[in-house]
């Protein structure tokens, strides 16, 4: 259960002003909301299972121990691609057979190297569970989608965005943190929490400086 439960709540947080998650909220203004989940929930089944069947994999092949430490320091990285975010480029705008197949196709290539795509390797690794694993992430990819399909397109709102992005950075960042306090000890600890604090503070410093 604490697979399934970390990965629903990663995934709804990394989800959250990202790629997919604009690229359904495009879908929906176009296409019934039912069709676009359908899709949506398709092409994440399929996508997150290649994800977590990879992930598992690599457990075969790396030692429990280096597996956290990787996954720890995913999980900040994961935070700062939050914060940067992400836009469409075009992706809505192709068109695959029939609605249904649009929103299928488009958003598994969307989902392909997508950071949600890689915290479902990075979990099923920390996990080793296949099974909760998909299912958690498949979960919170609907449930942020269903979020913003509801709050952009029937509410006719923004989704607050910088809000969301420092919220579900921070929750990111914080996790990393935990992950590395506990796959690691001494020295080696400290040096870690100390290069990973020099990371995150440069590339907050990097998009201060872009963004004037």
């Amino acid at each position: 259960m604490e697979a399934l439960v970390y990965s629903v709540i990663f995934v709804v947080l990394a989800e959250m002003g990202d790629k997919t998650q604009l690229l359904g909220m495009a879908f929906a203004t176009r296409y019934k909301a039912r069709v676009v989940l359908a899709g949506v929930l398709v092409a994440t089944l399929l996508n997150h299972l290649l994800a977590v069947v990879l992930g598992d994999y690599l457990t075969n092949f790396i030692p429990l121990s280096q597996i956290q430490l990787i996954a720890a320091f995913s999980f900040i990285i994961f935070g700062l691609w939050t914060l940067r975010g992400d836009t469409l480029k075009g992706e809505d705008q192709k068109v695959y057979y029939t609605p249904f197949w649009t929103v299928t196709i488009a958003f598994f290539i969307a989902e392909m190297g997508d950071k949600t795509q890689l915290a479902a390797i990075a979990l099923a690794a920390k996990f080793e569970s296949i099974l909760h694993v998909w299912i958690g992430t498949t979960i919170g990819m609907m449930i942020s989608n269903i979020i913003g399909i509801t709050i952009g397109v029937v509410l006719g709102k923004k989704i607050p965005e910088r809000a969301v992005k420092i919220v579900s950075a921070s929750v990111f960042i914080l996790f990393g943190y935990l992950g590395i306090w506990q796959s690691s000890s001494g020295d080696f600890r400290i040096r870690l929490i100390l290069f990973s604090t020099l990371i995150v503070l440069g590339y907050i410093y990097f998009l201060r400086r872009n963004m004037r």
